[in-house]
């Protein structure tokens, strides 16, 4: 009977991490759609998308200032970070949750981000700060085993661009 008890909790949990990925993927794909708009107004080259492509895998340095500018256009075009450039809590979270996280999903996802804004608010340079949480982010990610697939996530890209 245990046996049959932990089957199920390893699927339990493993749906859980599977409906995870999935809402990474869908908010991905989401914030991703107002980056052409960001290319533009901020004259970025087509460098950038080799950072998206690659932002996911956790032993990729995205070391570009400008992929940090293109995250902090596409948050500020969403609606994710206030006028300071920190994140909206309410907007994230209700971002998250029309994207398809859970409640308590999401809220673990701004508490994330929180976090990590609080570790590099040091950071002067809005650019570099963003890509610093973003790396950050990334990190947690990985950690949960949320991490949606590369495939996935570069088939939704290439449709949109």
């Amino acid at each position: 009977m245990a046996c049959y008890a932990y089957i199920l909790c390893v699927l339990t949990l493993f749906s859980s991490v599977l409906a995870s990925q999935e809402t990474l993927k869908n908010i991905a794909h989401s914030f991703l759609k107002v980056l052409d708009e960001c290319k533009h107004e901020l004259n970025l080259h087509e460098n950038i998308l080799l950072d998206l492509y690659h932002f996911w895998k956790e032993d990729y340095g995205i070391l570009k200032r400008d992929t940090g500018c293109a995250i902090m256009c596409m948050s500020q075009k969403l609606q994710l970070v206030d006028t300071t450039g920190n994140l909206h809590h309410g907007n994230a979270q209700e971002f998250a949750v029309k994207n398809g996280a859970e409640v308590e999903v999401a809220q673990k996802l701004v508490n994330m981000v929180h976090e990590c804004e609080k570790q590099h608010q040091v950071q002067e340079d809005p650019c570099e700060r963003a890509l610093e949480v973003a790396k950050c982010f990334r990190s947690g990610i990985h950690l949960l085993k949320w991490t949606p697939t590369v495939e996935v996530l570069v088939g939704e890209v290439l449709t949109e661009v």
